[in-house]
């Protein structure tokens, strides 16, 4: 019985930098939305590379459980890029995509880095919202970039957000 007056508690997250250690908790969120999901020793390899950082994020009193979100980025020649984002399903709707881009963003400010980029799925609406949201503004399309069984072909939009 839900009670009308009582507001469902709001979750709480705790970011930290993403490390080589959680590249088989992240790999296993990678694959609830990607068709091609990325292997644990794709994300290790990445992750060791000096150019590339990411967040991981943690529900709050929950011990050391994997993570439910993560973000990993790439910063090269003054110019940012988010290689990958995800969020467990069940934590949607919780801001917390929102907290980890902007962790991106303030790790990309304090590295005056000039923009940041990203590919997104032109059919994810939410995504895409959350990127304008952020400040986003789309400068590109790739035809036919990503495949899906049930669906077919579909683009991809090139988004991109000036830092200076």
């Amino acid at each position: 019985m839900r009670i009308p007056f009582l507001q469902p508690r709001r979750r709480d997250y705790a970011l930290e930098p993403l490390r080589i250690t959680d590249s088989q908790a992240v790999s296993l969120l990678h694959r609830e939305d990607f068709v091609r999901p990325w292997t644990d020793g794709e994300f290790a390899s990445l992750l060791e590379q000096d150019t590339v950082f990411g967040y991981a994020a943690r529900e709050t009193g929950q011990g050391a459980k994997p993570p439910v979100g993560f973000v990993l980025a790439r910063l090269a020649a003054g110019e940012g890029e988010i290689l990958t984002v995800a969020v467990a399903r069940s934590h949607r709707r919780q801001g917390l995509g929102w907290q980890l881009m902007d962790a991106v963003l303030r790790e990309l400010h304090a590295q005056r880095a000039e923009a940041l980029f990203l590919e997104v799925d032109e059919t994810n609406v939410a995504a895409i919202a959350l990127y304008r949201r952020l400040g986003f503004r789309e400068v590109g399309k790739r035809p036919d970039y990503y495949r899906s069984p049930d669906r077919g072909p579909t683009g991809a939009l090139v988004m991109r957000r000036d830092l200076r």
